[in-house]
């Protein structure tokens, strides 16, 4: 007799791989919202001057990132939480928050790991459609049940890079009752520009239980590959989450990189600047080749396409990859990561040649 399985966990589609090249050649890869400059160069010098420490454990608790962290934001140590990448994070709220028949409102067109997270927890996921590809989050509270436990916001949001300004949000928390958990995700907050971008860490030193604010190592600092995230919460919220946290998840090397890579004001300062300038370089070029792009806050762009997922294809055959978002619930549209300076020419070469060929056609979406 075979084991028993999980109903809901089985109905789970396996984590896609990673987009690749048919050809296996890769020219631009702007398909993962990674720092192109790189990681941080103190974080990478503190990382290989601890190579010969690794034989031993991490500090399970992580003590002084953690220390360092809450003194730039003014919080208690006792209110941050460490994890494997921002993604960990979010799975382990779910984990604690959701059992099966629970709800969960999130974006249609949001993080696609919230949805999968939700359902491996065998809870029910109510997605609310964007609007004009921002969260619409009177419509998210509308959706607020007697059975919601969990609510996901990412701002600025991925896949779209569009934000929520701060009177809009304070507006949709002071709607949700104090039993629903919301998840603020400001993985690409060092991007942003906008003046009146929520500050909700007031929020957490007034005392609100039911705020979780996730953030992460792995966008402007450069250290994806080493997966480190992070959340400022309640001190009581915190010390439950901990319950669901194992024990050594956040590795030597990520613990010492992301503790240097906070000092790296260089590094944060270049990347940023090189984000502007790529967001304007491919605004201006995809437009000026009739496409429809939304203007975003992040270090990515996403532009309309007739058919996103055989235009990904076409391009990962040249050596180009992106990211098409119908399987994030967004059809018609491509997210494509900035690249280094040459990255970003060559990606745009490539679709103006297809386009001159009738091989790619734009979708102009109002």
């Amino acid at each position: 007799m075979p084991i028993r399985k999980k109903a809901f966990l089985q109905a789970l589609s396996p984590a896609p791989p990673p987009r690749q090249s048919s050809t296996g050649v890769v020219v631009a890869r702007l398909s993962a919202n990674e720092n192109p400059l790189g990681p941080s160069p103190r974080a990478v010098a503190a990382v290989q001057e601890a190579l010969s420490t690794i034989h031993r454990y991490p500090d399970a608790s992580g003590v002084a990132l953690k220390e360092a962290l809450a003194a730039r934001v003014n919080l208690h140590t006792d209110q941050v939480m460490l994890g494997n990448g921002s993604d960990e994070l979010i799975m382990l709220v779910c984990h604690a928050m959701l059992g099966e028949g629970d709800e969960a409102v999130l974006a249609q067109g949001s993080f696609i790991s919230y949805a999968r997270r939700i359902q491996a927890q065998g809870a029910i996921t109510r997605q609310v459609p964007l609007r004009e590809m921002v969260h619409d989050l009177p419509a998210m509270a509308a959706a607020i049940t007697p059975q919601t436990r969990l609510i996901f916001v990412c701002n600025p949001n991925n896949p779209t890079g569009t934000t929520v300004g701060a009177a809009e949000l304070m507006a949709f928390l002071d709607q949700v009752p104090p039993d629903v958990l919301v998840v603020v995700d400001e993985a690409y907050l060092e991007f942003v520009t906008r003046p009146d971008f929520p500050d909700l860490l007031p929020l957490l030193r007034d005392g609100r239980d039911n705020l979780l604010i996730v953030r992460t190592f792995a966008k402007i600092h450069g250290l994806a590959g080493l997966r480190l995230g992070y959340a400022f919460g309640n001190a009581d919220l915190i010390a439950y989450l901990e319950r669901a946290r194992p024990v050594f998840n956040v590795n030597v090397l990520a613990q010492i990189a992301g503790l240097a890579a906070l000092d790296d004001v260089d590094h944060l300062e270049r990347s940023l600047a090189h984000a502007v300038a790529s967001r304007v370089f491919l605004t201006d070029h995809l437009r000026a080749m009739g496409m429809t792009v939304i203007p975003g806050e992040t270090n990515f762009v996403v532009a309309a396409i007739a058919d996103d997922t055989a235009v990904a294809a076409e391009l990962a055959r040249h050596g180009v990859l992106v990211t098409p978002l119908s399987g994030w619930g967004l059809p018609g549209w491509m997210r494509i990561s900035f690249g280094t300076a040459e990255e970003n020419r060559v990606f745009i070469e490539v679709l103006r040649n297809l386009m001159s060929k009738g091989t790619v056609a734009t979708a102009t979406i109002s």
